[in-house]
């Protein structure tokens, strides 16, 4: 069992709205993709939210600090299958976004090994504005204009780009571990 602290129990909505968002894109439903929006919406919302009280509140748990960036790549992954599936984007760019998410996480979970904690980055941070924009994007928009092409391409870019980033500050941040130890 988890600790019952607000900031757990909306990373626990945010695994549980994953379905909800999968079946809301892929059910043929009238207003299926208002819904999906909505869904995803809040799911990202709560990602902002819960971090954030749980350092305020000084409520950081093992398990938010484990599920926490599981739920995130759940919700990121899902919508990005989801939305491959229904030809609203090409498969390269979530296999891109979705590689990045993987290797990150693997690293991330290595270095905790190491006894380096990695925080999230500007670049990050910034990577999972410009990715839950895009997308709302595509869940919202069915033909692809100039705005939502550009929006694309610059979080390919801006997902690449904080990949390497997150690579060579680990990469620093161990070489500076192992010359302490």
């Amino acid at each position: 069992m988890f600790p019952l602290n607000l900031p757990n129990m909306l990373t626990v909505l945010r695994i549980m709205l994953v379905p909800v968002l999968v079946v809301a894109l892929l059910g043929n439903t009238p207003e299926g993709d208002v819904l999906a929006a909505i869904v995803f919406a809040l799911a990202s919302l709560t990602d902002f939210i819960d971090g954030h009280l749980a350092r305020s509140r000084q409520t950081v748990t093992t398990f938010g600090k484990l599920m926490d960036p599981l739920a995130d790549k759940l919700l990121i992954v899902a919508a990005l299958v989801a939305l491959v599936s229904l030809h609203r984007l090409a498969a390269w760019v979530a296999m891109v976004i979705i590689t990045r998410e993987l290797a990150v996480t693997v690293l991330r979970l290595g270095a905790t090994q190491a006894g380096v904690v990695m925080a999230a980055s500007m670049f990050g941070k910034l990577k999972t504005c410009m990715q839950i924009a895009l997308i709302l994007a595509l869940i919202a928009v069915h033909s692809q204009p100039l705005w939502v092409s550009l929006l694309l391409y610059a979080t390919v870019l801006v997902t690449i780009v904080s990949g390497l980033d997150f690579f060579f500050g680990l990469r620093r941040r161990l070489a500076r571990a192992q010359a302490r130890g």
